[in-house]
């Protein structure tokens, strides 16, 4: 009779697996602008349906022929809409009752999404937020009555993907979005412990910003700079090194004739210059030489600060590309701001995620990065700088022969090492030649 019994469990619950077909591998939430978006990882496609409930406010998803036996406590979920995911009485045995909690009231929208890439079945819910809490990125201001100084150096730092864009994913399951925001870090910090310089980052937590919306961010900032910092793949291990990339001609082009289309921002990109050609036949004529020539420069700009910064990365990684790339990337489209992305590595080189893993590894790209923007903008301050006025009041020394630093040094009555900082020199060592920025005491 117990091995009847025993048998007829089994069976039950033979027939309850096979029933239960779906099952829910693994939930994720994360705000982005005005809403939060739920994500739920999916064995097959779902068949769902969903109600709201309030006092207190949740979102309850039926799933039909899906398994119950998740665990929703591993749910990685970002922002306060979202409190916490948990499971409840289904409607029968074969069936998944998930209860989100929410923190005040929201307007769902659900929906499913086909497989993808690396990415299987998804159900997908935006959570309109009633109170959204939007990350702002304030504009850098100066005020010439409280601040005699001229104005800092802006650096706007994009970190790749976020909240529910994880980037690429490694072997070992290491997400970009967390690599790129800590590197991303790391060069906040040096930036903002550099007189003269500032940064503003695009994202400070683990949430998703358009691409659009990343080069907006850096010209509402008033940014000289928009460096993007993302992690490679492919699809074998095989390949590794980094690599530094500009914006292709044939998508500056396509982006110049997007700007002339949007007439109602050309004040935002010209300045004066738009007051004294408004009114006029010829405006789109001028408008589309100054945007032009201010693209040309800032791709220029772009090219040459790419340069520096492969130099400096050779001294932490290898490179899979020694020189710059052009490619149609939606980041680095600002006509106005010199923009470039680095690609740090392959995280789908094991070694290589073993390496950006590593918190001293980061910190050291970091500065790589770092000590280049710093060589680029001493040699080429924008006007109106702390650093332009520094270097206005600067003599340019060009070394000839026989000539060292600690002669330069004793010639122009500073110390070596400020003449070493200045030109950001590693070493005493100086070549026939090399122009050096001497300060004056």
């Amino acid at each position: 009779m117990l091995r009847v019994i025993i048998l007829t469990i089994c069976v039950w619950c033979l027939a309850s697996a096979a029933w239960a077909q779906n099952q829910i591998s693994s939930v994720r939430a994360a705000p982005s602008g005005d809403r939060t978006r739920l994500v739920l990882d999916l064995k097959s496609a779902p068949e769902y349906t969903y109600f709201s409930l309030e006092s207190p406010y949740r979102l309850v998803i039926d799933l039909a022929d899906t398994g119950n036996n998740s665990d929703l406590s591993k749910a990685d979920i970002s922002g306060d809409l979202v409190r916490r995911v948990r499971h409840s009485t289904p409607k029968n045995e074969n069936a998944a009752r998930i209860v989100v909690e929410l923190s005040r009231k929201a307007a769902p929208s659900v929906f499913p999404v086909e497989p993808d890439g690396p990415y299987g079945h998804r159900l997908v819910v935006d959570l309109i937020d009633s109170k959204p809490t939007y990350t702002q990125t304030p504009s850098v201001v100066l005020d010439s009555k409280n601040n005699s100084r001229d104005r800092d150096i802006i650096i706007a730092i994009d970190a790749g993907h976020g909240g529910n864009d994880p980037g690429s994913i490694g072997r070992a399951g290491t997400y970009e979005k967390h690599i790129t925001l800590s590197i991303a870090k790391y060069l906040e910090d040096k930036v903002n412990a550099q007189p003269g310089m500032r940064a503003i980052m695009t994202r400070t937590g683990d949430y998703y910003v358009g691409l659009n919306k990343r080069p907006e961010i850096a010209r509402k900032s008033k940014a000289d700079l928009l460096i993007s910092i993302h992690a490679d793949a492919f699809t074998t291990a095989g390949p590794r090194g980094g690599s530094v990339w500009v914006l292709s001609m044939r998508r500056a082009d396509t982006e110049l004739g997007r700007w002339l289309e949007r007439t109602e921002q050309h004040s935002e990109l010209l300045g004066g210059a738009a007051e004294v050609i408004s009114d006029n036949a010829s405006e789109r004529y001028l408008a589309e030489t100054i945007l032009g020539l201010s693209m040309d420069h800032s791709m220029a700009s772009s090219y040459d600060l790419s340069q520096k910064v492969i130099k400096e990365l050779k001294g932490v990684t290898r490179m899979h590309k020694s020189s710059p790339q052009a490619a149609s990337l939606a980041v680095l489209t600002a006509p106005d701001i010199p923009s470039i992305l680095v690609e740090t590595g392959f995280i789908s080189n094991p070694q290589e995620e073993k390496n950006l893993n590593w918190s001293d590894y980061r910190e050291r790209l970091a500065s790589s990065m770092f000590n280049a923007i710093k060589t680029y903008f001493r040699q080429v301050p924008p006007d109106g700088t702390l650093w332009a006025a520094e270097k206005s009041r600067n003599l340019i020394h060009k070394v000839r022969r026989g000539e060292s630093l600690s002669l330069l040094a004793q010639r122009y009555n500073v110390k070596i090492s400020t003449i070493k900082a200045a030109n950001n020199l590693n070493s005493d060592t100086v070549q026939i030649g090399q122009e050096l920025t001497i300060p004056r005491t």
